[in-house]
């Protein structure tokens, strides 16, 4: 498995980053999604990150800096067919060296709750993220988790 920068214009991309959507429309309340479509990743503040195994995308994950030393970890998604080999691992992985050498000293994210994102949970407690108050522009809900980790 091989992570790289970028990817945002490949097909495989689209059509990952489609599935996320859906699925997050279909287990999230309304007005409670804040995952990003393909044209909100291509932006200067957001770094794209994808994981292959040769042609084949495994998943992705990106890092929003939102300035004063934090990042936002956003977009993170491993293919149906790869989940349990470690997608989300190798993908936070790049994420956190990537922020470490921009110099951020905190990572935050949102996501949501219930049996869907049971795997992220474990993933982010995993790797020393612990609940933190909303942040930016989030609204706390039942539905959302906030989570913060140092660097």
């Amino acid at each position: 498995m091989i992570v790289r920068a970028g990817g945002l214009d490949h097909p495989a991309t689209a059509t990952l980053l489609a599935a996320h959507l859906a699925d997050m429309h279909a287990s999230s309340p309304p007005g409670s999604v804040y995952a990003l479509d393909l044209a909100a990743l291509a932006t200067p503040d957001i770094a794209f990150y994808t994981a292959w195994d040769g042609d084949t995308l495994l998943g992705c994950g990106a890092l929003r800096t939102l300035g004063d030393g934090t990042g936002e970890v956003k977009s993170m998604r491993t293919d149906a067919t790869s989940r349990g080999l470690g997608v989300g691992q190798a993908v936070l992985d790049r994420i956190v060296a990537d922020a470490h050498t921009a110099g951020l000293i905190r990572l935050l994210l949102e996501t949501g709750t219930g049996p869907m994102f049971d795997a992220a949970h474990r993933l982010y407690a995993r790797n020393g993220f612990v609940p933190c108050p909303p942040f930016g522009g989030y609204v706390a809900t039942d539905f959302s988790w906030f989570l913060s980790r140092t660097l």
